[in-house]
């Protein structure tokens, strides 16, 4: 990514002139002629020198570095998209954005009740499923559950045979690469954090198959697939399947759509029929 000077440079002047000095806990001060905060207020607040700050908005300075970067935005008081774009006018990729957890907000839920037609499920950057609708459930009955602490999709996927009875057995070995893949991602993304690095390690307790799918170090993030679903009374269907973007990272909200000219629109009738209940009990 190249440095765009002349945009970083406006894009600085006209936050720091923004900025109100009471805002970062300076004086205002009788004789200030300057809007806003002065350059040196700003290099101050910033942890670097003054010069470097004044060829910054002078659109001649090199490329700053990501840490100044942070604390540039740290003393200018951006927001987030202000911040990411400040590190994409200065030629860097903006950091990871914040983490949603375990929580679903309430317009996602309010979104996964409103889609009677197609099944929808909110899922971790690791694999929990959070939050799925009705018809999701019909779907997949209880080889995907929200309960704690098996609803983590990839740790049932090694660790429970019976969620591959949802799956085609020619299509095992796919899932568990798609599976693992896209775990790499997350892991590296996260920077290898705590949550990551016990569910790997839960993970290659489950047996050599997993070490084997993880020692290819493959990446794929997940975003869109074709997958065949066994449901044990209506039969095998095919979905595509999309991932959606959350304001959050390490959220996807994931729609199960019938491909075209596919018998898939009939299953799904025949499962707002079944319901969620029947589901389960067909697989127990």
């Amino acid at each position: 990514m190249e440095m765009d000077r002349r945009e970083l440079a406006d894009f600085l002047r006209r936050s720091r002139e923004r900025l109100r000095p009471q805002e970062v806990g300076l004086a205002a001060g009788p004789r200030r002629r300057t809007p806003g905060l002065r350059r040196e207020e700003v290099s101050q607040l910033a942890g670097m020198s003054a010069d470097y700050y004044m060829r910054l908005e002078q659109a001649r300075s090199p490329q700053p570095s990501a840490q100044l970067l942070g604390a540039l935005a740290r003393a200018l008081r951006l927001t987030l998209d202000e911040r990411d774009h400040l590190y994409l006018l200065a030629g860097h990729r903006p950091p990871a954005g914040p983490f949603a957890g375990e929580h679903v907000r309430p317009g996602l839920l309010y979104l996964l009740d409103r889609l009677h037609e197609t099944p929808a499920q909110i899922i971790g950057d690791l694999g929990d499923l959070l939050a799925q609708n009705a018809l999701a459930e019909a779907l997949f009955g209880c080889v995907c559950t929200v309960d704690e602490p098996d609803r983590n999709i990839v740790w049932r996927w090694f660790a429970d045979p019976l969620v591959r009875s949802a799956y085609p057995e020619e299509e095992h070995e796919r899932v568990g690469r798609l599976h693992v893949a896209h775990l790499r991602a997350a892991v590296a993304r996260r920077g290898n954090d705590a949550a990551a690095s016990a569910l790997v390690e839960r993970l290659h307790g489950t047996g050599e198959e997993f070490t084997r799918l993880w020692e290819r170090h493959e990446v794929a993030v997940h975003r869109s697939s074709r997958m065949k679903v066994l449901h044990p009374e209506v039969g095998l269907i095919e979905f595509d399947t999309e991932a959606l973007l959350t304001p959050a990272e390490d959220q996807r909200v994931f729609v199960f759509t019938p491909p075209p000219g596919s018998g898939a629109i009939e299953a799904l009738e025949l499962l707002r029929v079944i319901g969620p209940e029947t589901a389960h009990r067909s697989h127990v």
